[in-house]
């Protein structure tokens, strides 16, 4: 138990790359199918099965490299990330988006 606590900070400092990585491949995958689709799924919706699929398959084969044995809590904790990165995919964007036309309007209104 002490050695998974002394390791926190190494993981967190390696999964939170790892989101940002995902968040932006999921993101690229959504707008290519999101062409293809044409509406008939819903955005926000397919975010969420890409986003899980992605985290998924890159946490299956990150333990197939690295030759970790997979336990249930493991898989419980890439789905949690995959709702991570989900919600980063569908509303990261748009928040960055809002926040510096906000600066912008600000800017123009001190000016």
């Amino acid at each position: 138990m002490e050695a998974i606590i002394q390791n926190i900070p190494a993981v967190i400092s390696i999964i939170l790359p790892v989101a940002l990585a995902l968040m932006i491949v999921t993101n690229i995958i959504v707008e290519v199918v999101k062409g293809l689709t044409w509406g008939k799924l819903p955005t926000n919706v397919l975010a969420f099965f890409v986003a899980m699929a992605v985290t998924l398959l890159a946490f299956f084969a990150m333990c197939q490299i690295a030759g970790v044995q997979v336990t249930w809590y493991m898989v419980v904790g890439a789905i949690v990330l995959g709702f991570f990165v989900c919600f980063a995919a569908m509303y990261g964007f748009d928040k960055l988006k809002q926040t510096m036309e906000q600066f912008n309007n600000i800017k123009r209104n001190n000016n």
